[in-house]
């Protein structure tokens, strides 16, 4: 969820680019679902204030209720999720301050009113990050006891998005921070720590999931850095 203003209070990004798309004329405060694509934001050249909340991967489900599956890469207006009085709030607070506690409350009060777990799904979802290097979707069944047909439902429906399709997209993300981490030499290094098979493997799914080409791949992290510079990253 991103809140997003300018100082001469017009709208501070001028647009969100997507592979397959793009999105401008965007409202003061807005919800971004998930999605496998990269999505970056790029604001105009002016003094501007920016909140970002970034959810956990099953919150449309826990705050909101909604099967995560109908909001895949959707932009989401004030109006479509309860929030008008919200984005007008937002933007006659006086305070940033002011804006974090009127978000925290919007959104205790949208858990509050939900109710809505799947804690077999959010302990999958905990297993996929801890053991992002190696872990299947078999794995997590097993692990489960539970069938993949019925686990494959039941994520999809919470996250959004079939459970070895987030699996492949939390790898890339991990990627990504481990590039940022100073701790490997190379990107190839960094493939090799997350078990992909082979650099194919890892240059496909790089390709796919974010903006990094074979010709960042090949580049020392230090160089990956300078070349990627000035990019904000959803």
């Amino acid at each position: 969820m991103v809140y997003q203003m300018a100082a001469d209070r017009t709208a501070a990004i001028d647009m969100i680019a997507i592979r397959s798309g793009q999105a401008a004329d965007l409202p003061a405060l807005f919800l971004h679902g998930q999605g496998s694509e990269p999505s970056i934001m790029r604001f105009k050249a002016k003094p501007y204030t920016t909140i970002q909340v970034v959810f956990k991967p099953h919150a449309l489900y826990s705050l909101f209720g909604w099967d995560a599956g109908g909001h895949l890469q959707r932009l989401l207006f004030p109006g479509q999720f309860g929030a008008s009085e919200l984005e007008r709030a937002l933007v006659e607070a006086a305070s940033n301050e002011e804006r974090l506690g009127l978000l925290h409350r919007f959104l205790a009060g949208k858990l509050e009113l939900s109710g809505r777990r799947d804690e077999l799904v959010e302990r999958s979802l905990r297993m996929i990050r801890e053991q992002i290097g190696t872990i299947a979707v078999q794995d997590l069944t097993t692990s489960l006891s539970i069938s993949e047909r019925q686990f494959q439902k039941r994520f999809a429906r919470v996250v959004g998005m079939p459970p070895h399709l987030f699996i492949r997209v939390r790898r890339v993300n991990e990627a990504l921070r481990m590039m940022h981490s100073g701790q490997y030499e190379r990107l190839a290094d960094v493939a090799y720590a997350l078990n992909y098979y082979d650099q194919s493997h890892f240059i496909r799914d790089m390709k796919l999931f974010s903006w990094v080409s074979p010709k960042h791949i090949a580049m020392k992290v230090s160089e990956f850095h300078h070349d990627l510079a000035g990019s904000s990253y959803l």
